[in-house]
């Protein structure tokens, strides 16, 4: 599901200006759409809010 042009995509604060590991996260209703920042052409991966909210819980306990 391609994400609406609009969507207002956030940078993670664990990710460095030039580091490897930048993720971008837009949430739309109903969808989170996350990205590769220095590929933002390329694949995104969608997920329920849920489910995000549920790895973002089980990531913070680690």
């Amino acid at each position: 599901m391609p994400l609406r042009l609009d969507a207002q995509w956030v940078k993670s604060s664990y990710s460095g200006d030039d580091g490897p590991a930048c993720v971008e996260v837009a949430a739309t209703s109903g969808t989170v759409h996350v990205r590769d920042s220095k590929d933002v052409a390329g694949p995104q991966l969608t997920v329920a809010p849920t489910t995000w909210a549920a790895f973002v819980s089980y990531a913070a306990i680690r």
